[in-house]
């Protein structure tokens, strides 16, 4: 229905800043909520951010408040992560995800990017 591809990922040091991005295809990704969600070695995938097809709602995890910032594109099919502040921590694979209804669990989204790795080194 739609696919997902993330950019933007790579080493940074720790207080450095990354841009991630989720470009869509095959359908007009204004349709969709979208979630961006990470996984480290060894854990879960967790929430991270989602913004509704209304860019004003926005939710974030408590981990990243303050530091991180989802927008979106919809001329450009895509939306972003602006992430400040880095720390070691926040080091994992980060995914963007869709879904037709507003969530933050990463079962509720039916769709999903392939990943693209941040690590923050200290």
């Amino acid at each position: 229905q739609v696919q997902l591809v993330e950019s933007g990922g790579g080493l940074v040091e720790a207080g450095g800043s990354l841009k991630l991005s989720c470009a869509a295809s095959g359908r007009t990704l204004s349709d969709y909520v979208v979630g961006w969600f990470r996984q480290a070695p060894g854990k879960e995938r967790a929430f991270v951010a989602v913004i509704g097809r209304n860019s004003l709602t926005k939710s974030y995890a408590d981990s990243v408040k303050g530091r991180f910032t989802i927008s979106r594109d919809n001329a450009r099919n895509t939306v972003y992560l602006q992430m400040n502040i880095l720390k070691p921590e926040d080091t994992a694979v980060y995914y963007c995800a869709a879904t037709r209804t507003y969530g933050s669990r990463w079962s509720e989204y039916n769709y999903w990017g392939q990943g693209t790795q941040v690590t923050v080194s200290s």
